[in-house]
């Protein structure tokens, strides 16, 4: 099933999840960074999931454009929807709800949220001021998930069956 992955990443940790989605769903996979092509040929695609990272509690404005700009069409894909945040738990569950349109979140196969990342050397003086003083952070930290992501990957690729629920 020919997939496409579009997403938006300030420092790289959402591309990171992106490249690593990617190994996991097989063959026919396309990424798309949204900040390089904003609209990106869905009907090309009979799957679509759409990603990015979570800064000061929302999603990249170029993520939500691309989900309100094209959720009729992508209502009638096969849809998969991921952050990358550092929050975990119930906060986590909070941001990735109020990340895309909740009409998308009706239709979506599956979601997640990956972790996150501070990478201090991709950081700008002010981005380092907030991680320590919001986040009591100090210095490059990493709580990336790659099980979620393999699970996300599995969740993705099985095919729905309707005689399994007729035995």
């Amino acid at each position: 099933m020919k997939t496409l992955i579009a997403y938006s990443t300030t420092h790289g940790c959402t591309e990171k999840t992106a490249i690593k989605l990617k190994q996991y769903l097989g063959e026919q996979i396309i990424l798309v960074n949204l900040k390089n092509d904003s609209k990106p040929k869905l009907n090309e695609f009979e799957c679509v999931i759409v990603g990015g990272s979570i800064h000061a509690g929302q999603i990249q404005k170029r993520v939500k454009t691309f989900c309100i700009d094209n959720l009729e069409e992508l209502k009638t894909k096969e849809v998969g929807l991921f952050i990358c945040c550092f929050e975990e738990g119930e906060k986590a569950q909070t941001q990735l709800r109020d990340a895309f349109p909740e009409e998308l979140h009706k239709t979506a196969k599956t979601t997640a949220f990956f972790g996150g990342e501070f990478d201090f050397n991709k950081m700008n003086f002010f981005e380092k001021l907030i991680v320590k003083k919001v986040a009591k952070i100090e210095k490059s930290t990493s709580r990336f998930n790659e099980d979620e992501i393999k699970i996300f990957s599995k969740k993705m690729n099985q095919v729905f069956n309707p005689f399994l629920f007729l035995s």
